[in-house]
Order: structure tokens, then sequence, then C-alpha cells
């Protein structure tokens, strides 16, 4: 029966002798939790981890599209859609965006992630020329001010166009399933890939959500589209993951990953996550409106920089920029 390894992540600036720092960040660990299938087969000493799944806990990740993970990483979310189910229509048109996403940049993001297509729960599919007439302007708008910009697009032909404006990363709901021209088509571009588990499409994925373990199975689901996309020629150090917090999941599902969220690390890879306005945020935390679930998205945000999640999508920039920076000043790190 296969083994899986959850690092129990710690921050304290104290690290006692012996403790192994997690993916060359401001993590670390001590003990590790062993996961099967058939339940947790409990904790064993850091330094039992078998060599090979040690190294790929506690190796630094790379910086991707120039953006390092030493600190957490903030990434402004700018949908150029009319139907979002956050902010759908508000930054519609490409004035408007670039507006924001400056907005956004000034405030502390360290990316950028611009798309055309909602991909909320019974979304429909939007054209290709569409999505792209949505998006290119604004990447092409916002490449070379100094803060990298990602495509979010399923399609490849999003994506080329999205990168010859300019973007360095594209990132793919789908991790490589809805094209199959996309792995080409960021492999030869040299672009960097985020991969997103999602139990089926937009239009379908919460009619019924199923999973065996959903930690398990999406890190199972992670670990094969790597693999896929490494064999199409893109390098691991150039792809992110993501659990895909609320695309084919129950709020228990959701939870269950939050707090799991540590394991993602065995694959080598930064992780990104996308919990931002959530519905599940709003159930827990009592906010109906979306844009009114900032205070549950960052208490989210700062439990995910405390198992060493590197990358965090949100909506609310400025909020989540703060939270970080106390955060960091309470851990001593000023």
């Amino acid at each position: 029966m296969r083994r899986y390894y959850r690092p129990i992540a710690q921050t304290d600036p104290v690290r006692p002798p012996g403790a192994r720092v997690l993916a060359g960040g401001w993590c670390w660990f001590e003990r590790v939790e062993v996961l099967t299938r058939a339940g947790s087969a409990g904790l064993i000493a850091a330094a039992d981890l078998p060599p090979e799944v040690a190294a790929q806990l506690c190796a630094p990740r790379e910086a991707v599209a120039g953006v390092a993970w030493d600190a957490p990483r903030i990434m402004g979310i700018v949908n150029t859609t009319p139907d979002s189910f956050s902010d759908g229509g508000r930054f519609a048109g490409v004035a408007d965006a670039v507006a924001a996403a400056r907005a956004m940049a000034a405030a502390g993001a360290d990316m950028l992630d611009i798309g055309g297509e909602s991909t909320r729960p019974g979304a429909a599919v939007v054209p290709e020329a569409e999505e792209i007439a949505r998006t290119a302007p604004v990447v092409g708008a916002l490449a070379g001010a100094g803060v990298p910009v990602s495509i979010d697009t399923r399609k490849a032909g999003v994506a080329r166009a999205a990168l010859a404006a300019g973007a360095v990363l594209v990132n793919d709901v789908s991790a490589l399933g809805y094209d199959a021209e996309m792995a080409a088509a960021v492999a030869r571009s040299g672009a960097a890939l985020c991969l997103m588990h999602a139990q089926g499409t937009p239009e379908t994925m919460q009619r019924a959500p199923n999973y065996g373990d959903v930690l398990l199975d999406v890190y199972d689901f992670l670990e094969a589209r790597v693999a896929v996309a490494e064999a199409a020629g893109i390098a691991r150090a150039r792809i992110l993951v993501d659990p895909g917090i609320g695309f084919g999941k129950t709020e228990a599902h959701n939870l269950a990953l939050l707090r799991g969220l540590a394991l993602l690390h065995g694959l080598g890879c930064p992780i990104l996550l996308g919990a931002s306005r959530k519905r599940f945020i709003g159930s827990i935390g009592g906010a109906e409106r979306a844009d009114a679930r900032g205070p549950g998205t960052l208490a989210v945000t700062l439990a995910a920089v405390a198992q060493g999640v590197q990358m965090h999508r949100v909506h609310d920039v400025a909020d989540v920029a703060q939270g970080l920076r106390l955060w960091r000043a309470v851990g001593g790190e000023g």
C-alpha cells in the first residue's frame, strides 16, 4: 500500500536541532504524518523519511517567472468577464482591467492573473476569439510594467496570444486536460505553468463531487499531471500546483484539503492556493455576498501560509498584503 508523507509544518523562529526546512521556505518540520488509503499510519521523525521523499519536501523551489519563494507571494485576480462569481463586469473593459491590475501591483501583488472566461460553477464556455479579445490587450498593456503577468485559460489559442503579448505563466484550471495543444504551446514558449485539480468542468463540477480520499486523490492527480507536463518538455522547475479549492468539491472536501495542504510539497513544486471569496468561506463565515468575504479569505490565506504555501491568488490584494506584513512582524521577520 502506498505511503504518503505530510510534514507537520511549524513557523516558530526557534528551530530545534535536526529540524528540516520545508521547501526552502519559512516553515520547518520535525515530524511527518504517514498517510495511506486505509487512513493515518501515525507519525515518524523527519530524520526517518525515505531519502527521496526528504529531498522533494526540503529542496528549495526555483524562482518561477522571476518570483522567488523565500516568502509568501500574492497573485492578484483580474477577471475581464461579465459573469465571474465575485467581480463579474467590474473589469470587463480593457481600461478598467488595466487600472485595476496596476492598483493591485501598487498594493503588493507579486503577479497579476488575467482571465477572460468565468470558471464559476455552471459557467458556459466562452468562444476562443472572444476570450482573446478580452485578455490579450490587457496582458499587452501590463507586460513590462514590473510585475509578471499570468493568463488564466484552458485554451491553447488564448495562451499563445497572451504569451505573445507578454504573459510569463499559463494558469490552466484543466491541468492540460481541456485542450490537447496546450502542453506543446507552453513547452515551446518557455513559460511557466500552473496545474490545477478539478473534478469535472465548470458546467458540471458542483453537481455531485465525490472522492475516495480527497487529499490523496488530489495529490495523485497533480502528480500525474506534472508527469504529463514533464513528458511534454515542461521542466518541473517551471510548474506550480493548485489543489483547486471549490472546483468539484464540497465544503468538507475544501476543508480537508486546506488542513492537509503541506502534503502537496511532496510534489516538488511551489503551491498556488486560490480560495479567495469562495462559497465555503461565506457559508462558514456568514457572508452571503462574495465581496464581504475578505476577512475569511485572509484567515484561510494565513492558515495556508503556516503550511508553507507559496502563492496566494486573491481578489483583495491590499488586505492580504497587510495581513502578511503583520504575520511576518509577529513572527519576528520584520
